[in-house]
């Protein structure tokens, strides 16, 4: 394989989409185990309109992070290593790689966040404020627990001890992402500047996705 960076990044991309569409595991299992879960909230406190409306958009990014790096992490520790063998005989980056499962897993990411969102709303009767930036939110979010999820694949492939690092390096990382979102809201509720919490998630982004692609390949030579 002796393509570009970005053509390697978006074949592995659309390898991995492929495989979505043939398993439906998003589709089929996430997204209906998230909209439960949102569910099960209403059903254990009751019908209250406005203690649903106060806790709806921390419970729907929680349910967003606990599921989204589920997501992320199966898709990339279903990497075999046959299939990692395969693909250094073929000449393929690692980092191209890791690029390329973070795509995939970014979006199918969104379209979790877009379905459960539909569903929190419903619910929890959420206004929806600041549709910009909620979208960037989203977006950021989606790319952040892709590379989280991705990163974390890759160590559980690399190493035996991989699955008891597994919680050791989503929650730290994932924190940063859950305060931004959920302050960021609550700040667009208040009428207040969110950009410091939006730099807060792209500081994280950046982070992970430098630790990634600079870990890509001794990850995958171990």
């Amino acid at each position: 394989m002796t393509t570009g960076f970005w053509v390697q990044a978006t074949a592995v991309a659309g390898r991995d989409l492929l495989r979505e569409r043939r398993r439906g595991d998003v589709l089929w299992i996430t997204i209906p185990f998230g909209a439960i879960a949102l569910l099960l909230v209403p059903l254990a406190i009751g019908t209250d309109a406005s203690l649903l409306r106060e806790i709806g958009p921390g419970m729907y990014w929680v349910i967003v992070m606990l599921f989204g790096v589920l997501v992320a992490v199966g898709k990339a520790s279903s990497e075999t290593v046959p299939q990692q063998d395969a693909s250094s005989l073929l000449g393929l980056d690692p980092a191209a790689g890791f690029v390329g499962r973070t795509a995939s897993a970014a979006l199918l990411l969104l379209i979790f966040e877009g379905v459960v969102g539909v569903i929190a709303v419903g619910l929890y009767d959420i206004s929806i404020i600041g549709i910009p930036w909620l979208a960037v939110t989203l977006l950021i979010v989606a790319v952040g627990l892709g590379l989280l999820g991705t990163l974390t694949g890759s160590i559980v492939n690399s190493t035996s001890a991989g699955t008891v690092l597994v919680p050791l390096l989503v929650a730290p990382l994932s924190v940063p992402l859950l305060l931004g979102a959920t302050q960021g809201h609550e700040g667009l509720r208040l009428g207040r500047s969110i950009v410091s919490w939006v730099l807060l998630m792209v500081a994280v982004v950046l982070v992970v996705a430098i630790i990634g692609v600079l870990t890509a390949r001794p990850l995958q030579e171990t």
